[in-house]
């Protein structure tokens, strides 16, 4: 007893020192980091808004590291495939996820009994925006966001949205608007937002939210016409159209988001690590004008702020996905 007694004294004196130590070997290895090249895994395949921004900031991290920064494109299953592949990574340092809401906070409120949950993952930043703008094609005689709410209470499930599937971003900011402005619109899914766009210009769907960019030349063409961006400012992409805010619908906002994640077991000095150097890049006047050209903005956070930017944004889209009883497809 009496042995037992003195091992246990010792392992308490120790404890500290025994700590500390762990402490300044992960220091040190923050520090060193990194050392070998690190992978970030984009759950979609290559060319899309996530692919074009993950390898924007890897450049310059690649750059300024001395280390590369290798793009693993997993696309499959809506984000599923890759978001789970990187859960599933060891939690070193040397894995990050780059995506929107749909892995993290879309498809877990959607889908049960997915392999993986937002607590297998440690939110490192926020990365850019991207404000949603609601067209309409052409021939159809609505110009504001009133004529809209006014049309579609006139004559209920006449007028018709397409989105890039159930669950997508252009779906729930449609979902948020008819909840907001009582006003019912049928939704028609489609594969993907570039067939979503092609019927809308084509006139087979009369209205659709989606980024700026793929919208622009077909609004220049006269093919399509802004009605009102989602977000509380105007953009500067198009300043002349208004928000809803100012349209009659306040307090109505809907941004599509990407962000930076990592292993939840990963060493916090890690995280912050490359948080900081993340902040750094997105705030170079190179990198804005980069992103300003594909309609998006830097909105660089710490990793709690980020943290508290998806459960905000986890209970939105939740009750929003109630409210519509929306469905994974």
């Amino acid at each position: 007893m009496k042995t037992i007694t003195i091992l246990f004294s010792t392992l308490l004196f120790l404890a500290p020192a025994l700590a500390a130590a762990q402490a300044t070997s992960i220091s040190r290895r923050a520090e060193a980091y990194p050392t070998k090249p690190i992978r970030w895994i984009v759950p979609f395949p290559p060319g899309g808004g996530t692919d074009f921004f993950a390898r924007l900031l890897a450049l310059r991290i690649s750059e300024t590291w001395k280390q590369q920064v290798v793009i693993d494109n997993r696309g499959g299953g809506g984000g599923i495939v890759g978001t789970e592949t990187a859960a599933r990574a060891a939690p070193d340092g040397y894995t990050f996820l780059v995506c929107t809401a749909a892995g993290i906070v879309t498809n877990p409120l959607l889908i049960p009994n997915l392999t993986y949950s937002a607590q297998d993952f440690a939110p490192v930043s926020l990365l850019v925006v991207t404000p949603l703008l609601l067209v309409v094609n052409s021939a159809v005689s609505i110009h504001t966001v009133k004529d809209l709410i006014a049309a579609s209470k006139a004559k209920p499930r006449e007028l018709n949205y397409s989105s890039s599937g159930s669950g997508s971003a252009n779906h729930l900011s449609m979902e948020l608007l008819k909840s907001m402005a009582g006003i019912d619109i049928v939704h028609v899914p489609y594969k993907g937002s570039g067939p979503a766009v092609t019927d809308l210009v084509g006139g087979h769907v009369q209205m659709m939210f989606n980024p700026m960019p793929p919208f622009l030349p077909h609004i220049k063409a006269g093919r399509l016409r802004p009605i009102a961006v989602a977000e509380p400012q105007r953009s500067n992409l198009m300043p002349d159209i208004p928000t809803f805010a100012e349209s009659g619908v306040p307090g109505y906002q809907y941004v599509l988001w990407y962000g930076m994640f990592t292993q939840a077991k990963t060493p916090a000095v890690i995280i912050v690590k490359m948080n900081a150097e993340v902040g750094k890049i997105l705030a170079e006047p190179e990198t804005a004008a980069r992103l300003a050209s594909q309609g998006a903005v830097p909105r660089h956070t710490t990793p709690e702020g980020f943290t508290r930017f998806v459960n905000e944004d986890r209970e939105r889209l939740r009750k929003v996905i109630r409210a519509a009883g929306v469905k994974a497809e």
